[in-house]
């Protein structure tokens, strides 16, 4: 008789959203495709770099108010059951955040994820491939131990790599986001 292989879960977004209302803030929890995403809390140097990049987005969109920029945690889904994220920064259109909560949200103008150890993959392959299908204009992921954004867009087979400035010029903006990545290091 051989042996019985239990079938494989595919986790959907209800289950992930009973995680983390489980664990509260950590680990986070996401599914893409139903596969499960786990990340442990982050290190100092991921939330000084995301908090700055939000910052200065935050800033920017100040001056051009023709998108907000959110921080996770979020539910963003596209309306899949298979599917829940939580980038780590990302704009999305002016009062596309609403009374619905985070079910209005499906789409987003910009995505941008911190790698650390442990998400790396899923920032690079998974969650890249998913951003890339659901249309996101610009992925940026932001390597602060390597000091370089690797840059996506839909239509990209492999990323571009900012090490000096990022950019980014939204629809509606008389002038365009500028990043210098030296600053953006330092202060991580």
């Amino acid at each position: 008789m051989g042996m019985s292989h239990p079938d494989p879960i595919y986790h959907t977004a209800d289950m992930v959203r009973a995680l983390i209302d489980e664990s509260h803030a950590w680990p986070r929890y996401e599914t893409v495709y139903g596969e499960l995403l786990v990340s442990p809390a982050p290190r100092v140097r991921h939330e000084r770099v995301t908090m700055a990049l939000a910052a200065k987005l935050w800033q920017y969109l100040e001056r051009e108010p023709v998108a907000e920029v959110m921080r996770s945690p979020a539910d963003i889904s596209w309306g899949r059951a298979d599917v829940l994220v939580q980038p780590d920064v990302f704009v999305i259109p002016v009062g596309l955040a609403s009374a619905d909560g985070w079910v209005a949200v499906r789409h987003l103008l910009l995505a941008a994820e911190t790698l650390s150890p442990s998400t790396a993959r899923h920032d690079r392959f998974t969650k890249r491939r998913l951003y890339q299908q659901q249309g996101v204009p610009l992925y940026w992921i932001v390597d602060a131990d390597a000091r370089h954004v690797e840059v996506w867009t839909p239509a990209d087979d492999f990323p571009r790599f900012e090490r000096e400035r990022l950019a980014w010029h939204p629809d509606g903006a008389a002038t365009p986001f500028t990043l210098d990545l030296a600053a953006l290091f330092r202060d991580g």
